[in-house]
């Protein structure tokens, strides 16, 4: 089997043979500029002092990018935890992870403002899509809590006065079919508008059940947004949005570490039913030139309901189950101004959970059912500033004070509770050191919210709040005629009271504040048109993020890799589109090795994956193939759940998608 290297070899000798030919014939295309607004003011990609990663929407849907899985492939720095179920995946950026016990992210995920704060129902379907931008290193300035190592921010596209419309159908291995619309259109012209999109997606699994035959993965989604917008007047913009995510699955991509691959024996059933909704009023409002308020109303709520053999054999001997309840009701009213040539943004946001608890274990001996509520608040006035200090140089700065307070039962026993104060100050310098080009500096704060532990004794029931503090240096901007889009950010990072797993009592998993470490790294990417239809993308992460200090018991794991997080984080694509109407493209993506455990034990070994793609467009229709995991690369998870489980990587897939456009 071909190794990554080789792989990577063969795209750059195609890419190199493309460059005479595109070097023989007049440049005229030039990368379009890019605005962002993941630091909640509309700034020039190249002009925020951060490391940041923007993908247009119908450039991923022309890439065939339908997840952020598919997103994070192309980030430097940035991944998801392996679990094997739809609906929960723990994002892993910059070294930082979150374990799913504790009910928090290390990374926020923000879809048109509304956030999500956890693992679970950390996902989006990239439904009717303007932007994805991904915004890495502390942005708990702007985002409070969860938001330590970076944010993730979706941006759907606004129905207008224009009718727009996108239908696509696939099919493809194990019998998938999928189906995708996106359509919108003005009720009353210029005043009231209409948008839907909505996904049906059903495919088989590839985990044999030798013991009842069958398949024991099959997938089943439903997913839908709606948004109804309002404009009275030119200066009010009001947004009623609401979205929904269905999983409907079989069991997870599990099965024994001592059983032939992809095989199991259960006769247990396995399944998922969990489901997503959000429903937010977003209103902005211009109160006087270069004066605006913006207000996001949102209830975010995620069902995590959950029944998994663990066993894997025909007797019902172990099994796990879940059945969560996740709600968080929000509001920010944001103020946005000027002052002389300055940007200002001073904010106010509170949020309320309310979350209902269940998990269930079946063993030999018995069964047992634990239910608990954990309900919180918290309250936080923030401020931005961006403001240039001389012709060349600027000067970001910004501060939050944040109030949480979490409160926490088992059923039948009394409410503890916990609050805590944080301050988050982030300050940047730029330099514009020519007119495509800026260097910049950065220091901030970011935390990720403490809380009990709902499913530990009584003495391990409460942790504390994760700190960070990053140095950030960078360097971004266009070349060659704006043909050339990069960016490298290097910093370190120091993070004290580190969340980490640790063991109590035989079989009980719990967070406690054991451990401190300093990440350190270097994000790249770039963007290159080469001409004659051809084009470039890199991404390269490098992190190394080992304990400074971990022990657990009579164990010290000092020095050892953080769980779950890769050094080495890499994307490489080619694509090239003909005058004639066809295109391909192949990607290449990879991860260097992970572990599952603070010893270093478990893990994920590296890996490189290669996606293909290739169409033609006639007229208002296209008809495209892909092959995704074209060498049918294994990058199984060994050792998940304790030692216990293994988690299958998806085998190789063929298909092909009909899309027609208005």
């Amino acid at each position: 089997m071909p190794t990554i290297s080789s792989r990577a070899a063969g795209l750059l000798a195609l890419i190199g043979a493309a460059l005479p030919a595109a070097a023989q014939q007049e440049q005229v295309q030039e990368l379009p500029a890019v605005t962002v607004t993941a630091n909640k003011q509309s700034q020039a990609l190249e002009r925020v002092p951060a490391s940041v990663s923007a993908f247009d929407g119908e450039d991923l849907q022309a890439a065939g990018i339908d997840s952020l899985e598919g997103v994070a492939r192309m980030t430097p720095g940035f991944t998801f935890q392996a679990s094997g179920q739809s609906g929960l995946q723990p994002p892993v950026m910059r070294g930082l992870t979150a374990n799913i016990m504790g009910f928090s992210s290390s990374v926020a995920l923000v879809v048109d403002g509304v956030p999500t704060l956890r693992g679970q129902g950390f996902d989006d379907n990239l439904l009717g899509i303007e932007r994805v931008e991904v915004l890495r290193g502390p942005q708990s300035t702007l985002y409070g809590r969860n938001a330590e190592a970076g944010v993730v921010s979706v941006v759907t596209r606004q129905p207008g006065n224009d009718p727009y419309a996108v239908v696509s159908a696939e099919l493809g291995s194990r019998d998938k079919r999928a189906l995708r619309f996106d359509a919108s259109h003005a009720l009353v012209k210029d005043t009231l508008y209409l948008g839907v999109a909505g996904e049906l997606f059903r495919q088989d699994g590839f985990v044999d059940n030798a013991f009842k035959g069958g398949k024991e993965d099959d997938r089943e989604r439903r997913n839908g947004r709606l948004a109804l917008r309002w404009t009275p007047g030119e200066r009010t913009d009001a947004t009623l949005r609401y979205a929904q995510r269905e999983y409907r699955d079989a069991g997870s991509l599990w099965g024994s570490v001592s059983a032939p691959r992809a095989t199991v024996r259960s006769g247990t059933d396995s399944w998922n039913d969990s489901t997503a909704r959000t429903v937010s009023l977003d209103i902005a409002h211009e109160l006087a030139p270069d004066l605006n308020l913006r207000s996001i109303t949102a209830n975010n709520e995620f069902t995590d309901r959950i029944k998994q053999d663990i066993d894997f054999m025909p007797a019902d001997l172990l099994h796990v189950s879940r059945d969560h309840h996740f709600r968080t009701l929000s509001q920010e009213f944001r103020l946005e101004g000027r002052v002389g040539p300055a940007q200002w943004l001073a904010g106010f946001y509170a949020d309320r959970d309310d979350h209902d608890l269940s998990f269930g274990q079946k063993i030999p001996l018995g069964s047992t059912t634990t239910s608990a509520t954990q309900k919180g608040h918290s309250a936080a006035l923030f401020t931005h500033w961006i403001a240039p200090l001389a012709d060349r140089w600027t000067v970001t700065a910004g501060a939050r004070i944040e109030r949480n307070e979490v409160r926490f039962a088992l059923a039948g026993e009394r409410e503890q509770s916990r609050a805590w104060t944080r301050f988050s100050p982030k300050v940047a310098l730029q330099y514009q050191w020519r007119q495509d080009a800026q260097v910049y500096a950065s220091v901030a704060d970011g935390f990720r919210a403490g809380g009990f532990n709902a499913f530990a004794p009584e003495a391990y029931r409460r942790y504390q709040p994760e700190r960070v503090r990053s140095f950030e240096l960078g360097v971004k901007g266009r070349l060659l005629a704006r043909r050339l889009r990069y960016g490298v950010a290097a910093y370190v990072m120091d993070v004290r009271d580190m969340q980490v797993q640790q063991i109590g009592l035989p079989g009980q998993m719990l967070l406690t504040n054991a451990a401190s470490a300093r990440p350190v790294g270097i994000d790249a990417e770039l963007q290159y048109l080469l001409g004659s239809g051809w084009q470039l993308q890199a991404a390269l992460g490098l992190n190394r993020t080992r304990f400074r200090e971990f022990r657990d018991g009579a164990n010290d794991f000092k020095g050892k890799h953080n769980p779950l997080a890769p050094d080495i984080t890499g994307h490489l694509g080619v694509r090239y589109d003909a005058p004639q109407g066809w295109y391909a493209q192949a990607h290449l993506s990879g991860a260097s090795k992970v572990y599952l455990d603070a010893a270093n034990t478990y893990g994920r070994a590296g890996y490189g994956v290669v996606n293909l793609l290739a169409g033609y467009t006639f007229g208002r229709t296209e008809l495209s193939a892909y092959v995704h995991n074209a060498t049918n690369k294994q990058y199984d998870t060994v050792g998940f759940l304790n030692g216990v489980a293994t988690i299958y990587s998806p085998p190789r897939e063929l298909g092909v998608r009909l899309t027609w456009r208005m």
